[in-house]
C-alpha cells in the first residue's frame, strides 16, 4: 500500500520535541519506579524495549549512579541478584517481560514503565510508570521509546549522575526540534545498505536505528560498536553505502570510509551544530519512513509484526 508523508509514524515522529519535554517535567513523579543511587539494577525489555535498556544501562554505570545490566526479557540470568528489576513495556502486554516480572516477585522489588494503564504489567510489578502521551498507534516504536530514555535520563540529571559529555536533557530537546524538520540528505536516502554504529550509550542506538530501518522499509541494515567496525564490518562498505555514527567518531574512521568509497554520517545536524545522539535517532527514524514510502510499504503496519509479542502454549 502506497502511504503519504502523513502517515501515522510520521506524526508520532514529529511529536517527540513535546513528549520529551512532558516527560522531563513529570519525572519527579515516577521517583518509585526508578533505581536509587548504588542499586545494582537489571533492566529488561524486547525489542526496541531491550535496546534502549542497553543505553540506559551504559548511562547509568558511567554516571556512577549504580551497577546495571541490561538484558533481553528472555535471557534474564536468574540465579544473578538484583537490587532491582526495571523493565520497559510499551503494550504492558508481552509475554517474555510479564513472566520474567512474576517470576521475581515477592523476592527482588520490580518496576516498570510502559504506555498503557490496562494491562498485565501493572499488577505484575511493585510500581509503574505510565508515559500514555507517548503512546503509539503504529506498530513501530518511535516516540514511546525515546521518551522513555528522555525519563531516564532526566532522572540521572536530577541525581547529578549524568555522565560527562551527555547533554543535559533540556539541549537534546532543542535538537530534536531540530531533528524532526531538517533535511535528509538525498545521497543516504538512495543508498542501498546501512551500517550504524555507536559507542557506549550510543550503541545501543545505533542498534535501534538498524531494528526501525528493517523494520519499517526492509532495509539491508547492519549495528556494531564504532571500535568493531574496522574488524570485518568495513568489508560492506562501498559506493551507495552509508556508515552512520552515533555520537564521536573514532579517529580515523571517517578516512576509512572514504577510502572505500562509503558515505559517512556523523553528527547530523545543521549550522547549530551536531545534534545530541537520540535526537540523531530521530532522523533515522524519518529516513526509515522516507524508505519505506518509497517502496509503498506502510510504515505504520509492517509486514510480519503485530504491537505486542504474546505467546501461548507450554513453555511460551
Amino acid at each position: 500500500m502506497t502511504t503519504t508523508a502523513s502517515s501515522r509514524t510520521s506524526v508520532e515522529i514529529a511529536s517527540q520535541p513535546d513528549t520529551w519535554l512532558r516527560v522531563k517535567e513529570s519525572s519527579a513523579r515516577h521517583a518509585d519506579v526508578l533505581p536509587r543511587r548504588g542499586e545494582r539494577v537489571a533492566v529488561v525489555g524486547c525489542g526496541t524495549s531491550w535496546f534502549m535498556a542497553l543505553a540506559y544501562a551504559e548511562l547509568r554505570e558511567r554516571g556512577g549512579h549504580g551497577e546495571t545490566d541490561a538484558f533481553a526479557a528472555s535471557e534474564f540470568p536468574h540465579g544473578r541478584r538484583y537490587d532491582r528489576v526495571l523493565a520497559i513495556s510499551r503494550s504492558g502486554t508481552t509475554t517474555e517481560v510479564l513472566d520474567l516480572l512474576a517470576r521475581v516477585k515477592g523476592t527482588t522489588p520490580t518496576g516498570a514503565i510502559t504506555a498503557d494503564p490496562k494491562t498485565p504489567v501493572m499488577r505484575v510489578a511493585d510500581a509503574v510508570a505510565v508515559l500514555d502521551f507517548a503512546d503509539e498507534e503504529s506498530v513501530v516504536q518511535t516516540r514511546f521509546a525515546t521518551t522513555v530514555l528522555a525519563l531516564l535520563r532526566a532522572h540521572l540529571e536530577t541525581e547529578g549522575a549524568l555522565p560527562d559529555g551527555v547533554r543535559p536533557l533540556d539541549r537534546a530537546i532543542a535538537d530534536v526540534r531540530r531533528a524532526v524538520s531538517l533535511d535528509l540528505d538525498t545521497d543516504v536516502c538512495a543508498a542501498e545498505q546501512f551500517t550504524f554504529l555507536g559507542t557506549g550509550w550510543t550503541y545501543g542506538l545505533a542498534l535501534e536505528a538498524g531494528l526501525k530501518m528493517r523494520e519499517a522499509a526492509g532495509a539491508w541494515t547492519e549495528a556494531y560498536p564504532a571500535m568493531e567496525y574496522r574488524h570485518g564490518p568495513i568489508s560492506i562498505t562501498g559506493p551507495g553505502r552509508v556508515t552512520w555514527v552515533f555520537g564521536p567518531t573514532p579517529a580515523g574512521l571517517a578516512d576509512d570510509v572514504a577510502r572505500v568509497g562509503g558515505t559517512l554520517v556523523a553528527g547530523s545536524g545543521d549550522e547549530s551544530g551536531a545534534l545530541d545522539p537520540l535526537a540523531d535517532l530521530v532522523l533515522a527514524q524519518r529516513l526509515a519512513v522516507r524508505l519505506a514510502e518509497a517502496q509503498g510499504f506502510d510504515p505504520d503496519r509492517p509486514r510480519n509484526l503485530t504491537r505486542s509479542v504474546i505467546l501461548e502454549g507450554p513453555g511460551a
